[in-house]
């Protein structure tokens, strides 16, 4: 029987080796970590993720095919592919703070595969890595190797979170990408075998490991300057009286341009598109292309402007201050349908508030509180390092309250934030929201997912991204 370790019990290494599990019953797969609780959650009936359809797999799976452990070099020991799906935060001192990868979670897994491992291993990062870390690990499992041999794959993921269970079951591509020798090619045909048991042949591509490692930093790139070029068109029709939905539509319409990922909001969030462009943009200074790394920087620069324009807006709509004034956040997670905060525009939104001195009602149906007070109190890529590693008992942010009902969030508010776009929001009754809030009632929406006209009848003042501006909004000075 072939084993699978993954190292790591993420949003990553879980879902991936649940379905890896599924799909191949003659394959045991064990998901290692060294933090106690994550594991004993995969072990539970609460997991530690919430993700549409996941619940069911691990049900099916667990205990047969499928284990959750804490004993790493076992598992790893035992193991004839190991997957590694650990943190590679964004290094915060040190060269190349603020945009390089920093690679110690990685460089400790690879010393400790090279120390445990009594048999010759394919080892394949899973992690978004920077190009060329497959050589930096080939170095550290070569030296250190005591005569057994390992081959390393790049097996980037491309999932999205919300849907990872069904970007699993029908992926758009499954990419290896290994050395360019006889026994590279034998160790990506050995992984290609372990998809192809549910992924057909045409849609697995190899590739060299250099390549499948920039296409994951690329393809994220290609997706966060769709959402940025969107959100900069938003503000451009903010002050033209054009509506961004009908020009995206339009746009999108076109065959060579498509329609995904040209929605207005509020900015993008998640744990890869900030990191994997920041990681992008020092690669490219390292290789002597400031004007490359500028061009993607511009990127980031659109998002965290967008961000503060719509605090900007959220202050200006309300006399120049929201000092005291309760203000209700709907939505704390980055996307609907994921628990996930990493990088969510709700962060900065919320801070920019707290700034003004706001006083903060947060309603999000799958973020615990305990998580959101991490968020704020937490320093900006902290987010990116192992539980244990971050600070353990959050600083209350005393202006900040969590209700874990929308309507209670918003009692007795001078406004309402929507922030992600949970289908939830959507069905609400604001005439009772109405009622229950101070006047004049304001509502930013940060999704484009309400009925402007609807909210403007029962007598909200409503601001909607890169929509027709309210004659109160008009005016009022924005200060962008």
């Amino acid at each position: 029987m072939v084993k699978i370790c993954c190292i790591g019990a993420g949003y990553v290494g879980g879902p991936t080796m649940a379905v890896i599990a599924l799909k191949c019953p003659d394959i045991e797969v064990a998901v290692v970590d060294i933090s106690v609780p994550r594991i004993d959650a995969w072990n539970s009936d609460q997991l530690p993720i919430y993700e549409p359809g996941l619940d069911d797999i691990v049900n099916q799976c667990r205990g047969k095919n499928l284990f959750f452990s804490t004993d790493v070099e076992k598992h790893v020991r035992e193991a004839d592919i190991v997957f590694v799906s650990v943190n590679t935060p964004t290094k915060t001192t040190g060269l190349g703070a603020g945009k390089a990868a920093d690679l110690t979670y990685w460089e400790s897994a690879a010393r400790m595969i090279a120390d445990v491992s009594v048999s010759d291993k394919i080892v394949v990062e899973k992690s978004t890595v920077p190009v060329k870390t497959a050589e930096a690990i080939e170095k550290i499992l070569m030296h250190n190797s005591k005569g057994i041999k390992f081959q390393i794959l790049s097996n980037p993921e491309f999932l999205a979170e919300g849907t990872a269970i069904a970007d699993l079951f029908n992926p758009d591509r499954v990419l290896i990408g290994g050395r360019e020798t006889p026994e590279g090619f034998k160790a990506v045909q050995t992984l290609k075998e372990v998809y192809a048991n549910w992924v057909p042949e045409d849609q697995i591509i190899t590739t060299n490991l250099w390549s499948a490692e920039l296409s994951k930093l690329a393809a994220n790139a290609f997706l966060a300057q769709r959402i940025s070029s969107v959100n900069a068109m938003s503000a451009l029709c903010e002050s033209t009286g054009a509506d961004v939905t009908q020009v995206s539509y339009a746009v999108g319409t076109d065959s060579r341009i498509g329609s995904k990922f040209l929605n207005a909001s509020v900015g993008f969030g998640g744990s890869c598109f900030q990191k994997d462009i920041l990681n992008l943009v020092y690669i490219c200074q390292c290789n002597g292309l400031p004007e490359v790394a500028e061009y993607w920087k511009q990127v980031i620069k659109i998002n965290d402007y967008q961000k503060n324009r719509f605090v900007n807006r959220i202050v200006s709509s309300m006399f120049n201050t929201v000092s005291n004034k309760k203000v209700a956040i709907l939505g704390f997670a980055f996307k609907k349908d994921t628990g996930d905060t990493r990088e969510t525009p709700a962060i900065d939104v919320c801070k920019g508030l707290l700034g003004d001195k706001a006083l903060i009602s947060i309603y999000d149906p799958q973020v615990t509180e305990k998580q959101i007070m991490r968020d704020l109190a937490m320093k900006k890529f902290d987010w990116d390092h192992p539980l244990h590693l971050q600070p353990m008992s959050p600083t209350t942010v005393t202006q900040v309250s969590v209700t874990w009902d929308a309507y209670a969030a918003t009692k007795d508010a001078h406004a309402v934030c929507i922030l992600t776009e949970w289908d939830e929001f959507k069905s609400l009754d604001y005439q009772k929201i109405f009622d229950n809030m101070q006047k004049p009632a304001f509502i930013f929406d940060g999704r484009n997912i309400m009925n402007v006209n609807k909210l403007r009848e029962i007598g909200f003042i409503v601001y909607s991204i890169g929509k027709p501006l309210d004659p109160w909004l008009k005016d009022m000075p924005a200060f962008v």
